[in-house]
């Protein structure tokens, strides 16, 4: 199948980054989200996103405006109806992208291949909630979509190997590099690295070390680029929370625990840099732990 036209329903950081790439390899792109504010912010965030990337020589000028060009946002599900592939990118709740895919499948054409960008729930409970699990699987990017290499490809039960070979002929398209994960709870790379993540807050909530000490600790006796309480806010505690329940859930095992800390954050809505505040207060020039 010859994919031209694709759709992203989500125009968050992960969406926003999935449309950015998509754009600047000539693709013809479709961004859905659930508001005209919700629009607006991804928009102003990837026109940032891209500006700087101009201004730091990764992207030409010229790239950057024929990208925007070919993009276009709507708040109606009838922007996906002419799509040959789309891409949901939504939070990472199992309710709200089941609700999603079943509206989905009322406005896409039959030949329509669908892909969820989720990093942890189940391929094939999802593609069960749309009229063709067969033309469905995961393809879940790595943050910040622009920078990571690594696509997952996920395939459901039901996953067509047509299907497969299609999404993965586009991740090479992509400029990307494709690794196959079973549909197993967070797959390959969050299955390592969520639970790492949710030691290091352990460590922390066990009074082992601050904020500060844990993650330089890691950059400088690990040679990790960021520290594991540092990318915890990066990614969202929210979405390491959520995470962390499907492993725990779907392996049955207490070694899958959440840390009480790490769900103490997100019931007070620090969910990390996207509230200005997690492991790290964010509104000042610098950011400073909060413990």
């Amino acid at each position: 199948m010859d994919i031209q036209k694709i759709g992203v329903i989500g125009g968050g950081q992960m969406g926003g980054g999935i449309a950015q790439v998509c754009a600047l390899k000539g693709f013809d792109v479709a961004v859905l989200d659930i508001s005209e504010d919700a629009l607006a912010k991804g928009r102003e965030r990837l026109e940032k996103a891209m500006n700087r990337d101009v201004e730091k020589g990764r992207t030409a000028a010229e790239d950057r405006d024929d990208a925007f060009a070919r993009m276009s946002w709507s708040t109606e599900y009838a922007i996906m109806g002419d799509r040959d592939m789309v891409i949901e990118a939504a939070t990472e709740d199992e309710e709200i992208k089941k609700a999603i895919l079943r509206e989905l499948c009322t406005v896409v054409p039959e030949h329509t291949l669908i892909a969820s960008n989720t990093s942890s729930i189940s391929i094939t409970r999802l593609a069960a909630q749309t009229d063709r699990p067969g033309q469905f699987c995961g393809m879940h990017f790595m943050n910040p979509v622009p920078r990571m290499q690594l696509v997952e490809l996920i395939r459901g039960i039901a996953t067509d190997e047509d299907t497969y070979q299609t999404v993965r002929e586009l991740t090479d398209k992509l400029g990307k590099t494709a690794v196959n994960a079973e549909d197993f709870p967070a797959f390959i790379v969050n299955r390592i690295l969520l639970p790492m993540i949710n030691e290091a807050v352990y460590t922390l909530y066990e009074g082992v070390g601050s904020v500060a000490a844990i993650d330089t600790a890691m950059k400088l006796g690990t040679n990790h680029p960021m520290g594991p309480l540092e990318l915890a806010d990066f990614i969202g505690l929210d979405t390491c929370l959520a995470v962390m329940h499907v492993l725990h859930e779907g392996l049955a095992d207490t070694k899958y625990r959440p840390c009480p800390l790490l769900t103490k954050y997100v019931e007070a809505g620090w969910l990390g840099k996207k509230t200005n505040r997690g492991f790290y207060d964010y509104s000042g020039d610098e950011p400073v732990p909060t413990r």
